[in-house]
């Protein structure tokens, strides 16, 4: 947690000194923030931590999903698992 406290200062930091410095000073703060950001010391953490997310998220979603689904079959099909039907195609065969 103290990471993500000491990173949020630091950007606020440049952010501040960048605008009372002008434009060009904003361009260099940010440059090497930028270069800063692709370095594997800073890269690597950020890197999994987007990760986690996208995998919790991820994992979420398909259980509100399959959680919805199941709930519209009991309503409206009485049904409460998957059921699978297969219908055969005769669409390419003569009548």
């Amino acid at each position: 947690m103290g990471t993500k406290v000491g990173l949020i200062l630091g950007l606020g930091v440049g952010f501040v000194i960048g605008a009372h410095a002008g434009r060009e000073r904003y361009d260099q703060i940010k440059a090497l923030a930028v270069r800063l950001r692709h370095t594997p010391l800073v890269s690597r953490p950020i890197d999994a931590a987007a990760d986690k997310v996208a995998d919790a998220i991820r994992h979420t979603g398909e259980q509100v999903s399959d959680a919805v689904a199941d709930s519209v079959k009991a309503k409206v099909f009485g049904v409460r698992e998957a059921q699978i039907v297969v219908i055969e195609d005769r669409s390419d065969h003569p009548a």
